[in-house]
């Protein structure tokens, strides 16, 4: 028998973005983002759909960490809970722009309180 090589014809630089199907994920046309300079920390997103959001533990904003933590559905859920209208549906190559215009050095911390001189 001949076996040949199934690897023969790949690439050998080859960008995984782990959106690929054979990885399980699965083609969407839009991401979720949240706009961190107008969140307030409240949470609700967490807790609605707590696979795909979390808190950043220094500022107290929360992030999308993953887009397909949980259903399209429940995370809409979130993004309606929102107060302030922070969280958005958007084209995924827009992803990195988004994030890159965000200044968090310009938050203010929601997630520590300020460290007090004790004397």
């Amino acid at each position: 028998m001949d076996f040949t090589n199934p690897f023969d014809n790949v690439e050998e630089n080859i960008d995984i973005t782990g959106r690929e199907l054979v990885l399980g994920g699965q083609l969407v046309e839009k991401a979720v983002w949240v706009d961190e300079s107008k969140c307030i920390g409240c949470q609700y997103c967490v807790h609605v759909a707590s696979n795909t959001f979390t808190v950043d533990e220094f500022h107290g904003r929360s992030r999308a960490m993953r887009q397909d933590g949980d259903s399209i559905d429940v995370i809409q859920e979130a993004i309606d809970t929102c107060p302030v209208d922070c969280i958005h549906w958007v084209k995924f190559e827009e992803l990195d722009d988004l994030e890159k215009s965000l200044d968090r050095d310009m938050f203010q911390s929601f997630g520590k309180p300020p460290r007090m001189n004790k004397h």
